[in-house]
């Protein structure tokens, strides 16, 4: 099997897992595919197994299944370049939290091992959509964010859904979220958190003027029409963290569920739940360690 490696050094710390992994590599005559620019934090870059291309998006089409090293900032970008390759994506986490790249670096040979054999399966993460009236469109596994740019005002967005008026949103930005995302940015905003295989998104407003407005579960199989006028305050539209400014108004965007998906590489042992139960620390009790 032929691996792909995608890193980012300059945000995360990656040196350690990265040569793990080479070694691994080394050990099982398993081919690397990785960007050249990772080559200075390789101490032995002579080996046969690994073949340095010009750019990550070489290394995916090189590669079998894609492991992605640092946190879900790198996932995310991963996952954008890997959208149409229907490659697995496996996530070795370097970075904080770390709700996709789940496998610790104490794991790393277990984990590879367990690929080697086949003893895996896929959990597969479909993105939202974004389609404006000129046909552009944007892709997201995490989320959709429309948000207030340099100033204290808040910011009127609108949404509609199947024809029908939900609410024009006056709030800090309002956020449109997947599944996978109801961990992110939704989840800080007091969104609900949804089991990656349900089929719907997330409406969350973020700090909205009014108490009782509160985050919508809908299906997405229908489009959810979000409008943004021009207002006062300059408004950022964004995607997973890639962020536009928008400059011609009214911005129309229709927002549902992508064709394109992410299989993610579960291993043995690791479940939604209990990432949930690590991460989220459910069920813990600190006061019986200081008791």
């Amino acid at each position: 099997m032929k691996f792909a490696i995608v890193a980012n050094p300059e945000k995360y710390a990656v040196k350690d897992p990265l040569e793990l992994v080479i070694k691994w590599s080394i050990d099982h005559d398993a081919p690397l595919y990785l960007c050249e620019k990772l080559s200075n934090l390789i101490t032995d870059s002579h080996s046969a197994e690994l073949h340095f291309c010009t750019n990550d998006e070489q290394a995916i089409d090189e590669g079998d299944m894609i492991i992605a090293i640092g946190g879900d900032g790198t996932m995310l970008y991963t996952s954008r370049l890997a959208k149409n390759t229907q490659k697995p994506l496996l996530g070795i986490n370097s970075g904080r939290l770390g709700f996709m790249a789940k496998t610790p670096k104490s794991e790393i040979e277990q984990a590879l091992g367990n690929i080697l054999d086949g003893n895996y399966r896929l959990d597969r993460r479909y993105m939202l959509q974004a389609a404006d009236p000129e046909g552009q469109t944007y892709h997201a596994l995490n989320e959709f964010l429309f948000s207030k740019k340099d100033s204290t005002s808040m910011i009127t967005v609108q949404a509609e859904y199947q024809d029908m008026l939900i609410n024009r949103y006056w709030s800090d930005g309002l956020i449109v979220a997947s599944p996978t995302g109801s961990t992110a940015y939704n989840l800080s905003s007091l969104g609900p958190i949804v089991m990656p295989d349900t089929n719907v998104m997330v409406l969350t407003p973020i700090n909205p003027h009014t108490l009782t407005t509160r985050p919508l579960v809908l299906s997405s199989d229908s489009p959810l029409k979000i409008t943004v006028e021009k207002q006062p305050s300059q408004v950022l539209f964004s995607y997973d963290g890639n962020i536009s400014d928008i400059d011609d108004y009214p911005l129309e965007v229709e927002i549902q569920r992508s064709n394109f998906y992410i299989d993610l590489v579960e291993l043995p042992g690791h479940n939604y739940f209990e990432t949930m139960r690590e991460k989220l620390m459910w069920g813990m009790d600190y006061r019986k360690d200081n008791s």
